[in-house]
């Protein structure tokens, strides 16, 4: 990207400087699991990611302002407002499973929240809850209670958080069931802009940072059929591989596999063929 100056790198997204104010957000192909980005990448993952952000970041404007100032045409890159962000990932859970689902068997709740008795794998709560966990540079996220996030964004802000992240995966959880898609739970990162105002960031809602299940095959008591990276996580967990670097090769249908689900996903949700957005990426904004 010749006009703007590299500033870093996560495991999927490569970030360029614009100017002082904005950025450009490039969505690649990787794809990590348990924190490692892993050697092969699943063809259009990154055009699936930022396509449907841009989607839900278009719907969800009137909960929350968010970074978005356009979509570039190769349908992968996003050019957004530069924030001072959070050191906080907001997580939305409907349904007990993950990492929230190991808290609840150790303990009987999850980030401080205490569940009821007796809940299956997968099974929906009785209501969302926010459990924010640290957001880690390497290694894991954790889990924290709210007193601890508290004291890294202060109480006021954390409760905008928690109020404004349950807004956001109401909305797009009925939009989704209305479409055969359960949203089993989501994460947000949120920044601050110039005016102390908070902003929604990153990506919203898309299979790498939430749990998409489809609704049909839907039973509680164990794990889910999915249309993100659970797929490649539960081929990784078959292997015995110990969850560190360098992770392992993805065979060709466990590829083509993965790929299948995010552009099922996106179709999905958007109600837009997905070779029509890579041919006008613009379209999911509209």
């Amino acid at each position: 990207m010749p006009e703007a100056a590299h500033v870093g790198s996560g495991k999927v997204r490569e970030l360029y400087a614009l100017d002082d104010d904005r950025l450009v957000l490039v969505a690649s192909d990787r794809i990590s699991t348990f924190d490692v980005v892993l050697p092969t990448e699943i063809p259009d993952k990154g055009r699936v990611l930022t396509g449907l952000a841009g989607f839900w970041f278009a719907r969800t404007s009137s909960i929350v302002p968010n970074h978005l100032l356009g979509l570039r045409e190769d349908g992968r890159s996003t050019e957004c407002r530069r924030l001072e962000m959070l050191p906080l990932e907001c997580v939305v859970r409907g349904y007990i499973t993950g990492s929230g689902w190991k808290d609840y068997l150790a303990t009987g709740a999850t980030s401080g929240n205490e569940l009821p008795a007796g809940l299956r794998e997968s099974e929906r709560l009785p209501a969302p809850i926010f459990t924010p966990s640290t957001k880690a540079d390497e290694g894991h996220d954790e889990n924290i209670d709210l007193e601890q996030a508290a004291g890294l964004v202060g109480a006021e802000r954390l409760e905008e958080l928690e109020r404004i992240s349950l807004e956001l995966y109401r909305f797009a959880s009925e939009h989704a069931l209305a479409r055969g898609i359960i949203i089993a739970d989501t994460k947000f990162e949120f920044g601050i802009d110039g005016e102390g105002r908070l902003v929604l960031a990153d990506e919203a809602f898309t299979p790498d940072s939430s749990r998409f299940w489809p609704a049909a095959e839907y039973e509680p008591g164990r794990s889910q059929p999915s249309f993100d990276k659970q797929f490649v996580r539960d081929y990784c967990e078959s292997l015995g591989w110990d969850k560190t670097a360098p992770g392992p090769e993805l065979p060709d249908d466990v590829v083509a596999g993965t790929r299948a689900r995010y552009v099922e996903a996106f179709e999905r949700l958007t109600e837009i063929q997905f070779n029509r957005y890579i041919a006008d990426p613009e379209t999911v904004l509209r």
